[in-house]
Formats: structure tokens, sequence, C-alpha cells
């Protein structure tokens, strides 16, 4: 049998919580464990549970400590621990805040049910999942910036695959725009991660981020 990986669930609204725990019955791969009103009650199941947590899932405006400050408690105490961020808001300075805080996942709550299941998933499989609307919202705010080619070691070709990659193209759609090999690009992918310290898309946000490329 597939292992489970189990969930709290935070959200200072029962209906949300209820909502949630509605979507994710009877699913074989997540279970939920605990639920908590707010960020104070959720650190401390976190602390108290004798469950293996794998997942928390976590609004950012709460009453008390928000979200944000739950996710950088949670990867300061327990780093492997993953967060997503489950809002309604889809600003670009809270979504860089829970880049900083180095949150696994944002999605907003406007998400459909298989794109909610598809996060948790990918979470678990991959290391993180930002939802489809985030990462172009970040390189929207790019564009209203001047952009600088980054005080590191990256090429003209380089820093031109990482904005596309920031834009959620695949290999082969990056290799199809700069006419290239899809084989060109993976190597410009891993010569990008390896150059700029990251492990992950969220890395890379960070990196570009701190850059001004995003």
């Amino acid at each position: 049998m597939e292992k489970q990986s189990n969930i709290i669930i935070v959200d200072d609204h029962q209906l949300v919580l209820d909502g949630i725990k509605s979507m994710l019955s009877g699913q074989d791969k997540f279970r939920i464990i605990a639920e908590a009103l707010s960020g104070e009650a959720a650190f401390e199941l976190i602390q108290s549970n004798t469950l293996p947590i794998d997942i928390v899932v976590t609004d950012i405006s709460m009453k008390g400590m928000s979200g944000i400050e739950l996710c950088q408690k949670i990867k300061n105490a327990y780093p492997a621990l993953k967060v997503l961020i489950l809002t309604m808001h889809n600003n670009v300075d809270f979504i860089k805040k829970a880049i900083s805080c180095e949150t696994d996942g944002y999605l907003l709550k406007s998400s459909g049910k298989p794109i909610i299941l598809n996060a948790l998933q990918s979470i678990v499989d991959n290391g993180c999942y930002y939802g489809p609307e985030i990462i172009p919202i970040l390189y929207q705010e790019t564009n209203r910036n001047e952009k600088r080619i980054p005080a590191i070691n990256l090429s003209s070709r380089e820093t031109e695959v990482l904005r596309l990659i920031l834009e959620e193209n695949t290999s082969k759609a990056i290799a199809e725009k700069l006419f290239i090999s899809k084989q060109t690009v993976d190597s410009h992918r891993i010569n990008i991660m390896e150059k700029t310290g990251s492990k992950s898309i969220v890395g890379l946000i960070k990196f570009a981020m701190e850059h001004h490329l995003a």
C-alpha cells in the first residue's frame, strides 16, 4: 500500500477547514491528522504531535500569528517539514514574503480540487509547487523594474534561460523559443542550478528576487 502523507491544516475559518477536510476525505495518498484555527495552535500541535507530519497547509491572514510567521517558525525548528500556503492573496508582496521564508508551495484558494491535490502530490514528489498564477505575477513585477544581470557568473544565455524558467516554460518550450535543442536547455538548467546554489524552482525564484530578476 502506498504511503499516506500526514497533513495538518490551519485556517481561522472553520468553514474553510471543513472544506479542505471534505476535499481530502477518502484520498488514499493524504490523511489529515490535525487541524488548527490559529498559527499559535498549529505550532503547538506540531511540537506535541506523536505522528510524523509531512505537510502543513496554512492560510496567510489569521488572527495572531500569520501563515508567513508560522512558516518561518516551522522552517527554523523543522526544516524538513513541508509548508503549503493556501490563500486568497495573489499580491506580489505576500508571494515574495512566502518565498523568503522558504515555503514549499503557494496556491490560491480559488484553485479547484484537482489543482490542490496535484499541488500536494507535487510537494511530496518534487519538494515544491507554486500555482500557475504565481510565477507570472512575480515576472510581471520584474518587468516593471530595471533588469540587471546578476552579480554571478551566469552567461547571457543562462540568464535568458533562467528568465524563461521563471515564466514556467518547459525545457521543450524554451528550446523552441531560443532555437536550441532540449538537451542544451537541460544542460543550461543544470549549470544554472549549480551556479546559483539552488535545489529547486523555489531557490531559483529567491535568487532571481535577490538579483532583481523577479
